[in-house]
């Protein structure tokens, strides 16, 4: 793990508890790791122009120090970490803890995917996306909640719409969304019971113009794509920078996200029927050859820091 920084930007404010505002964003320490591109750079970036003091994490150094340099004069400490692995998102709250003496918001964003039938993935790829998706989340929440504890503040973390509806090919990543939503549930009832000033938002994106798609390994000959309409990022990122200054529970993000989820309550064989017929799997490829290894899953993208990327031809 690497750890770097820039500068400039003050603050301070009072903790808040959980139903009550936290502090305003401009006097916030934000914590967002899975920054390096996506959902997780845009969040970044509108937070420092907005006057918080960031702290960067993510497996890609190039990208990071690129963040730096476009978030200036805003200051940003950064450091490269893989959510996987306990003891370097526990650095990155030490990093935090150096730089600004503080955490206030832990905004969890980073996630990796596979495009493919539960049949042809190997136990080690579908080990690693829960590694990633699952326990990087709850690495996050063990590594933030002490010092969330002492003056209050949020854990937002970033999941899915398949945490509460799998989609067929994402069988791994959505096993992984499902427990973090399992996850965040009874952590929000812990927190809450102790009445520990710590609000728990779980934050339920449909599908965000990222990057994702692209770096997610896939085995179907083809990159794997989002089912349409295909959101902003932005949009993401200001589902989680509200909930860094106003308290929430779940947030869907994305009204397909919302319509399904909506039917899913109703009628789960219904969205097993309309997945059957391929509405969704048709949806679920693209046109662009892809060949395993040409992905993110257990090494880095060297230098990719874009927010957006191409999806589909469906966008909002």
């Amino acid at each position: 793990m690497r750890l770097s920084s820039a500068s400039r930007v003050t603050g301070a404010g009072n903790a808040a508890g959980m139903r009550q505002k936290h502090k305003p964003l401009d006097q916030q320490v934000i914590v967002v790791f899975g920054a390096s591109s996506g959902i997780g750079r845009a969040t970044a970036l509108v937070a420092a122009k907005r006057g918080a003091k960031v702290v960067a994490a993510a497996r890609d150094e190039a990208a990071l120090t690129s963040l730096v340099a476009e978030a200036m004069p805003a200051e940003v400490a950064i450091g490269t970490a893989d959510a996987a692995q306990y003891h370097d998102v526990a650095a990155i709250a030490q990093l935090a803890l150096a730089h600004f003496g503080r955490i206030d918001t832990w905004a969890h964003v980073a996630g990796i995917g596979e495009f493919a039938p539960v049949e042809r993935m190997t136990p080690e790829e579908f080990r690693r996306i829960v590694e990633v998706d699952l326990l990087g989340p709850v690495h996050g929440a063990m590594a933030a909640l002490p010092h969330l504890r002492k003056d209050g503040g949020a854990f937002v973390v970033v999941s899915s719409e398949t945490a509460r509806r799998s989609l067929p090919l994402l069988t791994a990543y959505s096993a992984a969304k499902h427990g973090v939503d399992g996850f965040v549930e009874g952590l929000r009832v812990e927190l809450e019971h102790d009445r520990a000033p710590v609000s728990v938002t779980q934050i339920m994106p449909g599908s965000i113009n990222t990057p994702f798609f692209e770096n997610a390994r896939s085995r179907l000959g083809v990159r794997g794509s989002g089912p349409p309409p295909v959101y902003s990022p932005e949009k993401v990122a200001e589902a989680i920078l509200d909930a860094a200054v106003h308290p929430r529970r779940d947030v869907v993000v994305g009204g397909a996200a919302k319509l399904q989820l909506a039917l899913q309550k109703v009628s789960p064989r219904l969205v097993d029927l309309v997945a059957k017929r391929s509405a969704v799997l048709r949806q679920e490829r693209s046109d662009e050859p892809k060949h395993v290894g040409d992905d993110a899953l257990f090494d880095a993208p060297h230098g990719d820091d874009r927010v957006r990327a191409g999806v589909t031809t469906m966008h909002r």
